[in-house]
């Protein structure tokens, strides 16, 4: 008789990737608008006070990370690059703007949710990696 000495993970439960959708949409719809320069944002990248070409670049990092977020082998990238982002939107909002960090903790950790359920991707990402380095 042989056994498996690692067996494979579970397949992902439709949830995960029914929060990954709805996260994903959230982060593009966000993305969009400052990629669009909706006023609002337009604004908001005004009271932070690095120039607007933050905004294009916090914008191109959200809509790339939506995508990711639903691309299976991706999944991973996305969430750690989306949950990143949110780290330092909560900062801006304390320290900088001094507006309510509520949403951006909201979105963040539904964003830390997705890593942790896909974790056994991030972990078999860094196996690869290690036999390269």
């Amino acid at each position: 008789m042989s056994q498996l000495s690692n067996p494979p993970p579970p397949p992902a439960r439709n949830g995960t990737w029914v929060l990954q959708g709805i996260v994903a949409a959230a982060f593009f719809a966000a993305g969009s608008a400052k990629l669009a320069g909706a006023d609002y944002m337009v604004e908001l990248f005004n009271d932070i006070g690095v120039g607007q070409w933050f905004r294009y670049v916090t914008g191109t990092v959200e809509v790339a990370g939506a995508l990711a977020l639903v691309a299976p082998g991706l999944i991973w990238l996305g969430g750690l690059g989306l949950g990143t982002t949110m780290i330092f939107a909560v900062l801006t909002h304390v320290y900088v703007l001094h507006t309510s960090p509520v949403p951006a903790i909201v979105l963040g950790s539904l964003d830390a949710l997705i890593v942790y359920l896909r974790r056994d991707e991030i972990a078999s990402f860094v196996r690869i990696l290690a036999k390269f380095l």
